[in-house]
């Protein structure tokens, strides 16, 4: 039996009190001096992905998904980071024309100096190599909504068998211009520009992609405790595990299709692991996470 999540509303911290743009601006975040890029491309670490293959489907335009919101712990001070988003898929991975479009949530503490959880985007169109970056560090994403700030903090988050916060985000093509657009909730967020791209430029997505990623240095000889999700794994459930709910896939109708299965891939799943279930409530859905390292993760 799944519980409903509490109803609440979730914020960025930078609109708590209020706070809002002047009419045809958006809020960009500052960044600090000296952070980071974080490309993936200079991170050494393990991934994990949870993958359904768009072959079933018809020529997919974009997917759906609410995404629980946790602030895992991530190990300061050596470029780890732990987050939970939705991949958009074209190209090969073991090749160098990979075209992605990514959104969701992530701590960061090397790129953000703080241990929040935040709203981020990342594109690529050569397999993280050369071309596409994290939320505005270089030209691409063009937002158009000031209702949320790239790179801002989500409040309040998931605790531990307590009340539980999550965020419904869709990313789709606009047939039309070849744009991909993000939305969160009911709000038109900001589009990739086709231009950006190659595969996906021309044609539809290949795979798409919901769960988790860190990355893990092994900077003290043995698996690293960076948290994935809540910190906990998911045959905890409810409360406790994170989770992914109401995957869907759009078709080039703008129609939304609940997916009714889903291929999960568990890298070190002694470490972090998944589950995945369906109901008439939230679909096909899926706990996942973990601590890191412990007695059976070396």
């Amino acid at each position: 039996m799944i519980q409903e999540t509490e109803k609440k509303i979730i914020w960025q911290v930078w609109n708590q009190n209020g706070t809002r743009c002047p009419s045809h601006t958006i809020p960009i975040r500052r960044n600090h001096v000296g952070a980071k890029p974080g490309k993936k491309t200079h991170l050494i670490g393990v991934r994990q992905r949870f993958n359904r293959e768009a072959i079933p489907y018809p020529a997919e335009v974009g997917h759906e998904a609410t995404l629980g919101i946790w602030d895992p712990i991530v190990v300061p001070g050596i470029g780890e980071f732990s987050f939970s988003q939705m991949w958009l898929v074209a190209g090969h991975y073991n090749e160098s024309d990979l075209n992605t479009v990514e959104a969701g949530w992530e701590v960061f503490p090397e790129h953000y100096h703080d241990n929040q959880p935040r709203l981020f985007i990342y594109w690529t169109r050569d397999t993280y190599q050369y071309t596409g970056c994290r939320n505005f560090e270089c030209e691409g994403f063009v937002q158009v909504s000031s209702k949320f700030a790239i790179g801002a903090a989500f409040a309040p988050v998931s605790s531990y068998d307590g009340s539980q916060t999550d965020i419904t985000m869709t990313i789709w093509k606009d047939t039309d211009h070849g744009n991909w657009w993000l939305g969160i909730g009911q709000s038109f967020v900001g589009y990739w520009p086709a231009k950006l791209f190659t595969h996906l430029a021309d044609g539809p997505a290949t795979v798409v992609q919901w769960g988790g990623e860190v990355v893990n240095t092994r900077s003290y000889g043995q698996h690293t405790t960076t948290q994935m999700g809540s910190g906990h794994f998911a045959q905890e459930g409810f409360g406790k595990a994170t989770f992914v709910r109401n995957i869907g896939v759009v078709d080039q109708l703008y129609h939304l299709h609940q997916v009714q299965d889903i291929r999960l891939q568990a890298m070190n799943s002694s470490c972090y692991n998944a589950v995945k279930l369906h109901n008439e409530e939230w679909g096909t859905h899926f706990y996942y996470g973990g601590p890191g390292f412990n007695a059976f993760c070396p």
